[in-house]
């Protein structure tokens, strides 16, 4: 059995083509070092495009609700004017 140490390149099934010369397939999804740090650094870049979506989703509802209630205000403001004009004809 292979060990967490132990190099699996040399445990590749070889197989022969002629007396002197052997073949032996890729070796693919190699778990590496640099394989880790690339994963760990998407993982990263992930989350933290995720932190800064949270973070301008809340600044727009914020800003929209600000404006909603500007709009409010000011339709409130000409309902207000519309009736006193005709209150006073």
């Amino acid at each position: 059995a292979l060990e967490k140490k132990d190099d699996v390149r040399n445990f590749v099934v070889r197989r022969e083509l002629n007396d002197k010369k052997k073949k032996a397939p890729k070796i693919q999804r190699l778990v590496t070092p640099a394989l880790l740090q690339r994963k760990r650094f998407f993982r990263s870049q992930t989350r933290q495009r995720m932190v800064l979506g949270k973070k301008l989703k809340q600044e727009y509802t914020k800003r929209l609700a600000e404006f909603r209630q500007e709009q409010k205000e000011l339709r409130a403001a000409e309902v207000a004017k519309k009736k006193k004009e005709k209150k006073s004809s």
